[in-house]
């Protein structure tokens, strides 16, 4: 073996990844035509020029033995410029290193097909007019059956006129690797907009065309691919199938068979997928599973008129997004953007599991008239999770925002499990005049606990920080927690109105404790932020906004320690409705229900419970307002209802009126009506210096205590009282007939039958004093026949003995026997 091939040998496969770029670049890189077709290469230093080959109409087809491209050299493939497509193939078994240029005419789409492995070197770069699809599949086939083979081709090669439809991935795709320096991205003063700096290296196309890699696992270490207004195509089979092409404007789509197998994609190093521009383009990443780590990122921001293209990540395993880039400024994830009067791109995401850690980022921004994208996630399991070491306020974050008049975009969950923890946040907020997106979770269990080092607690929420009014929240789940200062809200920070929640859990919602600046809590509330916040985000000193609606339903709603379930407005604006439906309502160490204003109106509380209301050591149901304001109502509705250890219902106001309680219950214990608050458990609708509002409490059902008499001590003769019935020696009977309320057999259900009347006289029972016994006339005697004769007209008769001892006894119901 000469030195030649053992390096080519090397390069497949022995030697590590970290030394190829210097062995395959100075002993190997070489074009080399394999003899099955008309390809010619001639070589000048390191630049291959590519003529000749086998065209078939508009699709040109080369075949190459080795087919790898030295630094600073280039392979040009000297095409005619009316060539729509060129297929080239790898045959000779070593892996393609590519780390020069490769050059095309026209605007013909380039194929390179290598069974062996294809990897991009930092200083790879591509000059085509059309779109590059680069893959290690076995052949590429076409609408006619006829397939273009890169490991049979020794046999006659079959070439087509038409348009290839898939690609024929072996039982073991080799790996494609994409080397580079990373992007240059920035934004370190956490603008709205990334400043996006040209990348040192990168494999570009033209505008509005596809950069496609697919097979095996595909590794992207520091690249960057640039599609502007065009398609990223990552696709990562690890088995045989077909992985279907689909002509596009951009290009080629691709699909995948069901019951196709899949390898890993990693974007690490700071990589980048770009498809901004004009009219933004779109990304398919499809694969077992995917990672972005070190701030690598899917950036599409779009300039134009028309929405931007979605943005699609489909694994079978786990979708990673972790971490940021060394200067915490850019997360690792994706970021749709639009900066015109076109919508950012959609965001679709489909994995059994989605985690976002370590400051991850799932984003869709617009600082324009157009609204961002909407993000749709499909999962199993869902993790948002963490902050960035670096910067504890850089937290995980799964958001959709608008800094001007367009709306912010819509987020849809579905997932059995979703965990928002130590500070990261899923939210839809807006900072202009256009409103915050709708936030819609559907999930088996949801949990929202913590906060971040730098004070950031764990979130779902619809918010606005500016004059654009927060969306509707809508939570569907089993099981929900919010635990240790988590918080699932609408809110306003200045004039925007607050939005509605509505949360149905059909097991239950447990609401616990506090973190170091937040009280674990579901609210719709406008709340004034601390200074440096509000100078943070530009904010007056002005808070205006009405708070939204809470509306709750769950078998059983337990809030303690310090948890909160409330509607709440710090400035002038009025405290929204909350309302809730449950079994059980537990209030426990300082939980409450709370509908608050500061000047405003106090909200209004509406509970109807089916079983059990509890309040228990310093809890409330608080309806309050300061100020000029009144204070809110509060309906309750529980068949039980307990208060202990100065626990309080309170609809309380200073200046303005206080408002009013109406409870509804079958009891009331340890609560009691006060007309001002005290240590003990009170009932309150007091204001401090106007009009005290009013207190009602229904106790319906039966009252023990009344409608009680005594009963008298001596007992009265039943032989005056009750009539004697029939002997027990005469063989009496009982029948009931009809619907008399017993049926015919005693084994089945009363059915419908005529009703039983009893048409009697019985005025003699009603009447007042002792009572006589009515007995009926004897009937007729019978007398039993002993003989018989013939009568005068021929007729046979019965002849009886008229003596004593043949006569029938009287029958007497009614009569006293004398045994």
């Amino acid at each position: 073996m000469n030195a030649t091939s053992t390096g080519l040998f090397l390069c497949g496969g022995i030697v590590p990844l970290m030394v190829m770029p210097t062995w395959c670049s100075f002993a190997n890189a070489q074009v080399t035509p394999d003899g099955t077709l008309n390809t010619t290469v001639s070589q000048s230093g390191n630049n291959f020029t590519i003529t000749n080959g086998d065209r078939v109409g508009n699709n040109l087809f080369h075949s190459f033995s080795q087919f790898s491209v030295p630094t600073n050299g280039s392979a040009f493939f000297n095409n005619a410029s009316d060539v729509q497509n060129i297929f080239s193939r790898v045959t000779g078994g070593s892996v393609s290193y590519i780390e020069g240029l490769i050059q095309a005419n026209g605007g013909a789409n380039l194929f390179l097909l290598n069974p062996s492995g294809i990897i991009f070197g930092a200083n790879a770069q591509l000059n085509i007019g059309g779109s590059f699809i680069g893959t290690t599949a076995n052949s590429i086939k076409f609408t006619d059956g006829v397939e273009f083979s890169a490991i049979n081709s020794l046999a006659t090669p079959l070439l087509s006129i038409n348009v290839p439809v898939g690609l024929q991935m072996g039982s073991n795709p080799a790996p494609i690797t994409v080397q580079g320096t990373g992007h240059s991205l920035s934004n370190p003063g956490g603008l709205p907009l990334v400043t996006q700096n040209p990348s040192p290296t990168e494999l570009r196309i033209q505008p509005g065309k596809t950069l496609a890699l697919v097979g095996g696992n595909l590794e992207l270490k520091g690249a960057t691919l640039t599609a502007k207004q065009g398609q990223v195509e990552l696709g990562s089979v690890s088995g045989a199938g077909l992985v279907s092409l689909l002509p596009t404007v951009q290009g080629y789509t691709f699909g995948y068979e069901d019951g196709q197998k899949f390898g890993d994609i990693q974007l690490a190093g700071r990589s980048l997928l770009d498809i901004s521009g004009v009219n933004a383009g779109s990304v398919q990443i499809q694969g077992r599973q995917i990672q972005f780590t070190d701030g690598s990122l899917v950036l599409a921001r779009n300039f134009g008129s028309l929405p931007g293209g979605d943005i699609r990540l489909q694994a079978t395993e786990a979708i990673d997004l972790i971490g940021t880039t060394a200067d915490s400024t850019i997360r690792s994830g994706v970021r749709s953007e639009t900066v015109g009067i076109g919508a950012s791109g959609n965001v679709s995401v489909i994995t059994p599991r989605l985690t976002l850690q370590v400051g991850g980022g799932l984003n869709s921004i617009s600082v324009g008239v157009a609204p961002s994208g909407n993000i749709h996630i499909d999962a199993t399991a869902i993790e948002l999770s963490g902050f960035s070491p670096i910067n504890p306020n850089s937290v995980s974050v799964l958001s959709t925002t608008g800094y001007g008049s367009g709306n912010a975009g819509d987020i849809s969950v579905n997932a059995n499990s979703l965990l928002v923890s130590n500070g990261a946040s899923l939210i839809s907020a807006t900072f202009g005049s256009g409103s915050s997106g709708k936030v819609a979770i559907r999930t088996n269990h949801t949990t929202v606990m913590g906060q971040s080092p730098g004070g950031t607690y764990s979130n779902i929420s619809s918010t606005t920080f500016a004059t654009g009014n927060a969306k509707t929240l809508t939570l569907d789940t089993a099981k929900l927690q919010i635990l240790d200062g988590g918080t699932v809200a609408t809110t306003t920070f200045f004039a925007g109105n607050g939005g509605d929640i509505s949360i149905n859990a059909t097991e239950s919602i447990e609401i616990s404790g506090r973190s170091r600046n937040n009280n674990s809590s579901i609210n719709s509330s406008t709340t004034r932020l601390i200074p440096i916040l509000r100078q943070r985000f530009r904010l007056p000193d002005i808070l205006t906004a009405n708070a939204g609606s809470v509306s709750i339903t769950t078998p059983n709603l337990t809030v303690t320690d310090g948890g909160m379930v409330s509607v709440t407005s710090q400035g002038s604006g009025n405290g929204g409705s909350l309302k809730i439906t449950a079994n059980t309502i537990r209030l426990d160490r300082q939980g409450s229900i709370q509908a608050q204003t500061e000047s405003g109106n106090g909200g209004n509380i509406a509970l109807k419970v089916g079983k059990f209301l509890l309040l228990r050591d310093n809890s409330a149901i608080a309806a309050t307002a300061g100020g000029n304001g009144d204070g809110g109502n509060i309906n309750i509705n529980a068949p039980i209802i307990a208060g202990l250890k100065n626990s309080d219902i309170i609809a309380n106001a200073i200046q303005g009126q206080g408002g009013n309680i109406q409870i509804t219950t079958q009891g009331i214990f340890g609560l009691q009506f006060r007309p001002q608050l005290t240590p003990e458990n009170d009932i309150t609708a007091s204001s401090q210096f106007g009009v005290s509002g009013t207190v009602q409490v229904n106790t319906i059902g039966v009252d023990p205590n009344s409608g009680l008499i005594k009963l008298p001590t001596n007992v009265t003769d039943s032989s005056q009282q009750i009539a004697t019935g029939c002997s027990n020696n005469i063989g009496s009977s009982f029948v009931a007939t009809g619907r008399g309320g017993v049926p015919q057999n005693p084994t089945q259900e009363v059915r419908s039958d005529d009703t039983w009347s009893d048409i009697r006289d019985i005025s003699a029972y009603r009447k007042m004093g002792e009572v006589t016994v009515q007995i009926s006339k004897s009937p007729n005697l019978l007398v039993q026949a002993i003989n018989w004769h013939r009568n005068a007209q021929g007729k046979i008769e019965l002849v009886a003995d008229q003596s004593s001892t043949q006569m029938q006894q009287p029958l007497t119901c009614a009569a006293v026997s004398n045994n």
